[in-house]
């Protein structure tokens, strides 16, 4: 039995393709690990990012310490999948003779057949996860229909194709039966799921449907795009008890200028008006975004207008980036890359700086507070949970004193809140 260690790179959405990768060749009694530190794997496979550049270097570095193994015989064959080789093949073959193969993003059926084992239609749903067993990512879609200016992704995976109803109620179904009480529901843009199968957006009935899988207890929406945001989305939302009061929603930025020359397709004022009218939908809801700066043209005028944004919106949780010219892009082709690289990193330091203070008072205001945590794992003498208002690997997390009673993992337990830092939340067991 080959024993197969599949490295993941990247975004939830890369998880879910090894996830399923995985499944295959389980299927065919393969052994799977998920850990970039084993060495005692025959086989490694490589699921790149190329998103940006810092992605595409860890990509690049983890490539070359497999090779090296290769080169010591610690490993038998090395193979490299996903968005850096669906992009760079050609190029990178040639400078990377120990990678047995390359495929792209889409190729899973190559994959499976080079590692010997045959591809099973009837398997497409399921699912090895990598995760902790009580949760989940549940990719609802592939590519984007938008091109942002500066986003490579419609380049790398096309353009936005939906994955049908049915087979996502399969596949969750059938996570919820093997643990999994919390769904992270992705793609790279959720709200425009349902448009190319069902000529209208769907998202506001496959959030329904996910509610009505009764071992699921969590529901969680990620990358949602503003423009056009579905009013009925807010509505389920606010209505549902199982949807976390949590919503992903990158705006990039917030000025005018900036939201054209990046082509997204939405003005400040209609941003504005959308986290208006979500807040006063669901008025406890914690907002995630990201931001991007240093984007040609941007000017300190530009800047100052997103740093009194963040300062005003408040977001509950926040990332930054530097901008980095992808090629291809519109703004790689069209536009010059004219922000400093240290102007650029400046402007990243002052927002998180900012952020920071936000959240810290943000999180100030939740001492005293009784709040419903699930458990991820234990540290120490401590267990180490999250509310319904973080998502796994990217928010903060609360840490329980359980006062030496045990707390079992992936279980919902009611805590009070005591202290708070900035990223991080102290807590003591109630039930």
């Amino acid at each position: 039995m080959k024993k197969i260690n599949i490295i993941t790179l990247g975004c939830s959405k890369n998880t879910v393709d090894s996830e399923h990768l995985a499944a295959q060749l389980t299927a065919m009694d393969y052994e799977i690990v998920f850990d970039s530190d084993r060495t005692d794997a025959d086989v490694v496979v490589i699921n790149t990012c190329g998103f940006i550049g810092d992605a595409k270097q860890e990509s690049i570095d983890t490539i070359l310490r497999a090779a090296q193994l290769k080169s010591e015989g610690k490993i038998e064959e090395l193979f490299v999948v996903g968005c850096l080789s669906q992009r760079y093949a050609d190029e990178l073959r040639p400078e990377l003779p120990e990678v047995d193969d390359f495929f792209g993003v889409n190729d899973w059926v190559g994959v499976v057949e080079r590692l010997g084992a045959k591809y099973c239609k009837e398997n497409e749903t399921k699912r090895e996860l990598s995760t902790p067993s009580h949760y989940a990512y549940l990719k609802i879609s592939e590519g984007c229909n938008w091109m942002c200016g500066y986003c490579a992704i419609p380049l790398i995976r096309g353009r936005h194709k939906s994955v049908p109803m049915e087979a996502l109620i399969a596949e969750a179904e059938a996570l919820a039966e093997s643990g999994v009480r919390e769904l992270m529901v992705i793609a790279q843009d959720t709200t425009y799921y349902g448009v190319d199968i069902y000529g209208k957006r769907m998202l506001a009935e496959l959030l329904e449907r996910l509610c009505r899988i009764e071992k699921i207890e969590w529901i969680r929406l990620h990358y949602a795009y503003p423009t056009d945001f579905p009013d009925e989305v807010i509505e389920v939302m606010a209505r549902e008890k199982k949807i976390c009061k949590y919503l992903d929603i990158p705006f990039q930025h917030i000025s005018d200028n900036q939201l054209s020359a990046m082509k997204r397709r939405h003005t400040k004022a209609e941003a504005l008006s959308l986290i208006k009218k979500l807040r006063t939908a669901i008025p406890d809801i914690a907002l995630r975004t990201t931001l991007l700066v240093g984007y040609p043209t941007e000017s300190d005028t530009d800047f100052a207008e997103l740093v009194e944004f963040v300062r005003d919106t408040k977001f509950d949780r926040l990332g930054v980036f530097a901008y980095s010219e992808e090629e291809g892009t519109y703004s790689a082709t069209r536009l010059t890359d004219d922000v400093p690289e240290q102007t650029k990193q400046e402007r990243v330091d002052a927002i998180m700086r900012l952020q920071e203070r936000i959240s810290l008072e943000n999180n100030a205001k939740r001492i005293g507070q009784k709040m419903r945590v699930i458990i991820d794992r234990k540290e120490g003498d401590f267990y180490i949970g999250r509310s319904e208002y973080d998502s796994p690997e990217v928010d903060q997390e609360i840490i329980v004193e359980s006062f030496g009673k045990r707390l079992y993992r992936g279980r919902f337990y009611n805590v009070a809140i005591t202290d708070a830092e900035d990223y991080d939340l102290y807590a003591e067991i109630l039930s």
